[in-house]
């Protein structure tokens, strides 16, 4: 009696279970270590930044046995239960070379934004390893990322043009590891509202690259975008920030790897790429 009470209370927690706070994490837990229960805090389709805890998702956190989240204000609700975990508590961003955040970026302290750069990504997915419960598989994914980087290397070698037009300043790392330069319309939240003088700013910025493309995401409006876009003559096109699957990328078998295959073909097609 006393193992069926212990079981009805525990819900998803254990020595064989994790809590990713949004998709990368979930992700990579999962490819590495599937025979551990992985449960995404994020639900598919919901913008990861501002996430709301219910009681029950405070309680599964208290009590996974390991704990994988981003740190310097990305998610605070998180970051908050996180303090009270009684297991492992691995801040994903800590000993990366992050990029700091604006002063007006409400709440961040630097740009959480590493998951974008595979070869950042590549560091994150050893230190999850280290930290789930035995036996994990980080060779095969390791494998998967370094192939990604050469194909970013190769494809984006020799483009026309350099500056990609980001509806939220969610690729800075991408951009950096490969000679790109990012334009965005908002900073690192993509809730954030660019006041109408810092919106004619970007427009002018936008027009002074000659950029046949605005990028925009799935999981938030695009109606930014779209009034760059017009304003400059351009198309708009989805650039994915992988923060979140949307239902019909689920739906689909869409995952991390071929969204960001899906990132490169887009980015050469906006830059002019041969």
């Amino acid at each position: 009696m006393l193992f069926l009470l212990a079981g009805c209370g525990s819900g998803a927690t254990g020595k064989n279970t994790v809590v990713a706070a949004f998709y990368p994490l979930a992700f990579a837990a999962e490819r590495i270590a599937p025979s551990v229960k992985v449960e995404n805090l994020t639900p598919p389709g919901a913008e990861p930044h501002d996430l709301e805890l219910t009681p029950q998702a405070v309680a599964r956190i208290e009590r996974t046995s390991v704990v994988l989240y981003l740190g310097h204000g990305f998610q605070p609700a998180v970051a908050d239960a996180v303090r009270n975990s009684s297991g492992t508590r691995v801040d994903v961003l800590q000993g990366l070379p992050l990029h700091s955040a604006s002063g007006q970026e409400s709440g961040l302290t630097a740009d959480p934004h590493v998951w974008l750069d595979p070869v950042l990504f590549g560091r994150i997915v050893r230190r999850i390893g280290d930290a789930l419960p035995r036996p994990v598989h980080t060779a095969p994914l390791l494998v998967n990322l370094r192939t990604l980087d050469r194909a970013y290397r190769t494809g984006l070698a020799h483009c026309t043009r350099r500056d990609i037009v980001t509806s939220h300043a969610a690729f800075g790392y991408l951009a950096q590891r490969y000679g790109l330069r990012q334009v965005a319309i908002t900073g690192l939240s993509p809730e954030s509202e660019p006041s109408p003088r810092q919106l004619a700013h970007v427009v002018r910025l936008v027009r002074h690259t000659h950029a046949s493309t605005v990028f925009f995401e799935r999981l938030v409006s695009r109606r930014l975008a779209d009034t760059v876009a017009r304003e400059v003559g351009a198309r708009t096109a989805v650039l994915d920030p992988i923060e979140g699957l949307t239902p019909s990328e689920q739906s689909r078998g869409q995952n991390y790897l071929t969204l960001m295959r899906e990132n490169l073909s887009a980015l050469r097609k906006a830059l002019a790429c041969r």
